[in-house]
């Protein structure tokens, strides 16, 4: 008997894990992007919705955990569903409650009573386990989660799906089930673009290149040097986007075309703007108008806002992490009412937002990871191609990947293309919390059983995790203990001194924060010292940031006198900084506004509102973490400080 959900008839993978989740068991979800793995989650809500326990949905990025608040708020009631972001909270004790999955691991890691009723915890992209640097914090919230609550992880494809589901069962001691699909509802065409050839098959576009190679009139560049001639180079004509989105349009629009850069995603719409391909559209123009209507003078003026609204009377946008909410907003409701032809983005709207489009399109196929060029690997390819197709719209969904032919490789661009083969590999690592953590809520024997229950040990030593406990972990923990004693987070008796149990609730910066503020350190500095301190260690310097004022002054002098004379704060690298960071810091207290601070420097919009909702993460770490009765009143009055000059942005 075919089953059906909400009026829809279930594919099998989805009838198969609500079969599981009836049973009670935990399960994996491994399915391709745009399949309808969110249809199971909905399922949990609605059987769980009228009884006692809470639900727990938590997503990799802010940005796909406010989709959810308010897709999950349309359809099961705005008081039964919250929203926990770190500088955003909404009605926290909902019945289900959405966060970043930081959140929860901070929550379950410090014992928080709120997660103590939570009957299934969702876990949204888990694949995310595999990222370097967060991996872990997917590790940790399943080891730390109470024994009662059971998970639904969902997963773009991944092939070792089963053996994270074994590990789950392994450490939790209850049935997890793997279900996976390699089905998609609407099949992809991978395809590439290149500016002779035009949009061609893998094969056909090794056969052009390679007949291009011979041909003499092949864009030839020639270099004197002295008195004779030699041919240096050959000059490649780089693909052109607007020749593509002009072979696209108009049967294969709407088009999502993907940039790794902000700037470029910017400057590629408003290039395809100022080409004129596309007419403007009256109702287009009338609805910016109007939407635009209420917001600041100073929002309407920016240079981004310029050019995002005269592309978007054309059906031309551009979506990236560095625009104010409202403008974002504004793409997001014209892209899903189906009036944006082509929209410009960066990868997190493939994670964050899930709007599909007819097709996709990718400015190049190596990204920057913050530390080097590389290729991508077949799931990062995958999460984004798998935009392409509408569900009951398209019958394919297209993927076009723009092609510069020196860097053309075959054999990669086949293995790329053909199937996400990425397994998820623990990243699991022992941080400063973690460690205090443990110290605080469990003895010595219990810490080395919890030492082993990572991926990590698991992918090593399978079912015998039990017995062989992994040096790396054990030798990394009685390090951190060393250092954590040393520096007097830990007593003479192996337990929390005050400052360990302060940084307990710290989740990043532990030992320096731990320093300075769960005794007297802090408390001779004014909100501006201590505003300073906490934008120092946010602040994520790029090479190419600018500030245009520096403000020096003798606040300053004695902020950096002062940790210089303590041994914890004097090695904090991150002070370096504190120069610069005067350029946000300093106008705030001279009621100077968000898009006052703008004007000092470069960084993008969102950059700086992202900038300052670190800062005000801190200080909410910090106020809950102490138990001075002074310390709050001082965090209140700096988050103050920052909220005046954002209110114009936040709330809108």
């Amino acid at each position: 008997m075919v089953m059906k959900y909400k009026g829809l008839t279930l594919d099998p993978f989805q009838e198969n894990s609500i079969k599981s989740i009836e049973k009670g068991h935990s399960v994996v979800v491994s399915a391709p992007t745009g399949s309808g793995k969110t249809l199971i989650a909905d399922y949990i809500i609605d059987t769980n919705k009228n009884k006692p326990n809470r639900i727990i949905y938590t997503a990799p990025i802010k940005a796909l955990s406010n989709q959810k608040f308010k897709d999950f708020s349309k359809d099961y009631g705005e008081e039964n569903i919250g929203l926990m972001t770190g500088d955003i909270v909404i009605n926290p004790h909902a019945k289900v409650l959405i966060m970043t999955t930081e959140i929860y691991r901070n929550m379950v890691m410090t014992g928080d009573k709120s997660v103590a009723n939570v009957v299934y915890v969702i876990f949204d992209e888990v694949h995310y386990v595999n990222d370097i640097e967060r991996g872990y914090v997917w590790e940790e919230s399943v080891i730390y989660s109470p024994e009662n609550t059971r998970f639904l992880c969902l997963s773009a494809t991944i092939p070792n799906a089963e053996e994270f589901a074994r590990w789950i069962q392994a450490i939790k001691k209850h049935e997890v089930d793997t279900i996976t699909s390699d089905f998609r509802v609407v099949p992809l065409k991978h395809s590439f673009y290149d500016y002779e050839a035009g949009i061609v098959t893998l094969n056909k576009l090794k056969k052009f290149i390679s007949d291009a190679k011979n041909i003499p009139r092949y864009e030839q560049i020639y270099r004197r040097r002295g008195k004779g001639g030699r041919k240096l180079r050959t000059k490649t004509p780089e693909p052109n986007h607007i020749e593509l989105i002009k072979d696209l349009y108009p049967d294969k629009v709407p088009c999502l075309f993907f940039s790794f850069s902000r700037k470029d995603c910017q400057e590629k719409a408003k290039e395809l703007n100022d080409s004129e391909l596309f007419p403007k559209d009256k109702f287009l123009i009338s609805y910016i108008a109007q939407a635009m209507k209420g917001w600041p003078t100073e929002v309407r003026k920016l240079r981004s806002t310029v050019i995002q609204k005269n592309a978007l009377a054309r059906g031309i946008a551009f979506h990236h992490a560095g625009l104010l909410p409202r403008v974002k907003s504004l793409v997001e409701d014209l892209f899903s009412q189906g009036k944006i032809k082509v929209l410009y983005a960066t990868e997190t709207f493939a994670v964050g937002i899930n709007m599909p489009a007819k097709t996709v399109c990718f400015n190049s196929l190596r990204k920057f990871d913050g530390i080097n060029f590389r290729d991508l690997n077949t799931k990062e390819y995958f999460q984004i191609a798998g935009r392409a197709g509408r569900r009951g719209i398209d019958e394919v969904g297209y993927v076009v990947s723009m092609i510069y032919r020196p860097a053309f490789n075959y054999y990669k661009l086949k293995k790329l293309t053909y199937k996400d083969v990425e397994p998820i590999k623990s990243q699991f690592k022992l941080s400063i919390n973690t460690v205090l953590n443990l110290i605080n809520r469990h003895d010595t024997e219990e810490i080395e059983r919890i030492l082993k229950m990572s991926f990590y040990s698991y992918q090593l030593y399978g079912d015998e995790y039990e017995e062989i406990a992994s040096q790396r972990l054990i030798y990394r923990y009685n390090k951190l203990f060393k250092k954590l004693k040393k520096y007097g987070f830990i007593g003479d008796d192996d337990k929390l001194t005050e400052k360990g149990l302060f940084s307990t609730r710290i989740f990043v910066d532990e030992i320096t924060l731990g320093e300075m503020f769960s005794g007297d350190f802090y408390k001779d500095l004014s909100d501006y010292q201590i505003l300073l301190v906490l934008a120092a260690l946010v602040y994520e310097g790029r090479e190419r940031t600018e500030f245009k004022k520096i403000f020096r002054n003798k606040e300053l002098s004695y902020l950096r006198t002062k940790l210089k004379e303590n041994p914890r704060t004097s090695r904090e690298k991150k002070f370096e900084s504190l120069d610069k960071v005067t350029a946000l810091i300093y106008p705030l207290f001279k009621d100077q506004t968000f898009f006052d601070l703008m004007k000092n420097t470069n960084l993008l919009e969102g950059d700086l509102i992202r900038f300052f909702g670190q800062v005000l993460d801190r200080i909410g770490q910090i106020r809950k973490a102490s138990s001075d009765s002074q310390l709050p009143m001082r965090m209140d009055s700096c988050e103050a400080v920052i909220m005046k000059s954002l209110e114009e942005i936040y709330g809108v």
